[in-house]
């Protein structure tokens, strides 16, 4: 029987992290997975219930969480609306969340348990940051991500950031108009060499699978590359004219994985049951 229970815990600047645990009741000692979503995204986004489903009926305990400043309020979990939250969120921000639901999960399943972590897209350099630094990262996945937080921005738009105190982006599917505050951009840089992708990718010293669409319009296949590149002990798979999403889409209504996201989800349980 899946099951999945929810928690909560306080986040980045005590705003809250709303989390669910997937997993089979018949297996309660299963090794842990937790996903860290993108930019723009959320725990419930398209299909991942359906991956974290997918994991749970394969022996594993799926954890995945909405970042404290996604703008995801807890009324209403199925879209960014809170777009207050969403302008005033950092990548530091983002990492104290991560280092959170690790400490909870350390807290709830003991000091020892190891965690394989998923990182998707912003999400996925995130996880290449923590899985550097954080001894308690059993393997590491990355799923189309970014080689630099800065590449979510545009260079030329950063005088005029710095000058009016907030870009906006564009929302692809409600064609609508997010804020950034300018905080994003300080953090980037008054923490440069914290937030360093490509040079945190060098340190991962534990097995790292990079998955990586040839089709992803949003970062492209080059960026796996570069990661790879940076860290030859990492394996590098390539998903034949996938997307950056592989195939999913928000709200998601089918009942089954999409295809591409099947493949990347085969390759991962294979990655995870190697010694």
């Amino acid at each position: 029987m899946i099951t999945q229970n929810d928690f909560s815990l306080s986040g980045a600047d005590g705003k809250l992290i709303i989390g669910d645990i997937t997993f089979d009741e018949k297996n309660p000692n299963t090794p842990i997975i937790l996903f860290v979503h993108g930019f723009k995204g959320f725990k419930d986004w398209g299909a991942h219930n359906l991956v974290a489903r997918h994991f749970a009926s394969n022996g594993y305990r799926y954890i995945k969480f909405n970042l404290s400043h996604s703008g995801v309020p807890t009324d209403h979990p199925k879209d960014v609306t809170d777009l207050e939250t969403f302008a005033s969120n950092t990548v530091s921000k983002e990492l104290f969340d991560v280092n959170a639901v690790l400490d909870y999960i350390e807290k709830a399943y003991g000091a020892d348990t190891k965690v394989n972590l998923i990182g998707h897209s912003r999400g996925g350099g995130l996880s290449i940051i923590e899985a550097a630094n954080d001894l308690r990262i059993n393997k590491l996945i990355t799923w189309s991500a970014i080689a630099d937080f800065s590449s979510l921005w545009k260079k030329e738009q950063e005088a005029e950031w710095k000058k009016n105190g907030k870009i906006f982006v564009t929302n692809a599917r409600t064609k609508e108009q997010m804020p950034l505050n300018v905080s994003l951009l300080k953090d980037f840089e008054e923490n440069a060499a914290t937030l360093n992708i490509l040079e945190a990718a060098k340190r991962v010293n534990i097995p790292w699978l990079i998955v990586q669409g040839d089709d992803d319009v949003n970062v492209p296949f080059e960026t796996a590359q570069q990661l790879a590149d940076a860290n030859p002990a990492s394996r590098l798979v390539k998903i034949e004219g996938a997307n950056h999403v592989y195939g999913a889409s928000q709200p998601y209504s089918g009942e089954s994985l999409p295809p591409h996201l099947f493949k990347v989800c085969e390759k991962v349980l294979m990655f995870l049951e190697e010694a």
